[in-house]
């Protein structure tokens, strides 16, 4: 390779959604025995699910598996009511690490469900966050993905709602919103967008570097819609080689000039450390900042409970005043910090199902 310089994103990387989601199970890896079950894939990173399963974290696709009395997470992509259910019917211990920026998005569903709309609901067929959206109100809601989508839909005499999927592109919404507004003159949207505020920023970021590299690298995982999003916003950017990764491993051999590096918001930021040194620029990496992101999605109240309890167990234990320990600072802990220790840690063995 003989690159000149790297550009680099700001922000990329995880979201808050991911940050939460990603420490809440690492602390249920450290509280409950192997193995831990998670509803799906915790996030859409392969190399993330790979980590957890090494500490004997089990990835199902059917609650119906899970043994009685395990530990279960439900994944941050949200799950759908009858999941929810049948997870908390086994017995154990149950967190659901859904994305609140989800989880507004099916408050929106059941409640416009419930006044007698029928709701348009934008999103790619298969992703989970649209079969556990969906599943909310599977009598008054229709998938979208296209503009034609729209026109192709019977005759709606109810009035119409337009929500979405947290992670699509502005480039995937705007046609169908353009056409749902067309064909429904009454159509009800909320007043603040469903479009995850992480993902539009990652994709604010990218445009502003993308036409000037001579090559883009995105690292993320083929199954996250939010990082083939921003692939193809690469190219439709007019950069003229684009590349989605997983990890430097992946990386063409021939890159020159001025690259461009970003990642998606499932992707911890050693991918993207490891990708740069494999890049190895000249004249180093500029990074270009378009906003600064201070959210902060909170650990699921029960699992905070629950670490509240122990951590005082814990003090109590060992002669502590209650008074005195100290508060968990997560807000302040990074959640690719917590997966470096985890990839350092004694790996589990995966029982079978």
């Amino acid at each position: 390779m003989d690159v000149e310089r790297v550009l680099l994103a700001a922000p990329r990387g995880f979201c808050a959604g991911v940050e939460m989601a990603i420490k809440a199970l690492s602390w249920m890896v450290r509280v409950f025995p192997a193995p831990v079950y998670c509803y799906h894939e915790i996030v859409h990173n392969q190399r993330v699910v790979d980590r957890f399963r090494a500490l004997g974290v089990i990835f199902v696709d059917d609650i119906s598996v899970v043994p009685a009395g395990s530990a279960i997470m439900l994944s941050a992509h949200g799950s759908a009511p009858d999941v929810v259910a049948a997870a908390r019917a086994k017995g154990g211990y149950v967190v659901d690490a859904v994305c609140p920026l989800v989880t507004k998005v099916h408050h929106e569903v059941k409640k416009r469900a419930g006044q007698g709309y029928r709701i348009l609901y934008v999103g790619h067929e298969g992703h989970e966050e649209a079969i556990g959206t969906m599943a909310v109100a599977p009598e008054s809601i229709y998938l979208v993905e296209h503009p034609a989508d729209v026109q192709r839909l019977e005759p709606i005499d109810q009035p119409v709602a337009l929500l979405a999927q947290t992670t699509l592109s502005h480039s995937d919404w705007e046609g169908v919103l353009e056409a749902a507004r067309e064909r429904f003159p009454g159509l009800w949207q909320p007043g603040r967008s469903d479009l995850c505020f992480a993902t539009t920023n990652r994709q604010a970021a990218l445009g502003r570097i993308a036409p000037r590299c001579d090559a883009m690298v995105v690292i993320g995982s083929a199954n996250s819609s939010n990082t083939t999003a921003l692939a193809r916003l690469a190219s439709d950017a007019g950069c003229p080689r684009v590349f989605r990764i997983n990890d430097a491993e992946e990386l063409p051999e021939d890159l020159s000039g001025i690259v461009g590096v970003t990642a998606g918001a499932s992707a911890p930021e050693d991918l993207v450390a490891a990708v740069i040194d494999r890049l190895a620029p000249r004249h180093g990496v500029q990074e270009i900042t378009v906003t600064t992101e201070d959210e902060y999605f909170p650990p699921p109240r029960h699992l905070r409970d629950l670490l509240v309890v122990l951590d005082a167990f814990v003090t109590v234990g060992a002669g502590g005043a209650l008074s005195q320990r100290p508060e968990t600072p997560d807000r302040a802990v990074a959640a690719s910090n917590v997966l470096a220790a985890l990839a350092n840690s004694t790996p589990v063995p995966e029982p079978p199902i």
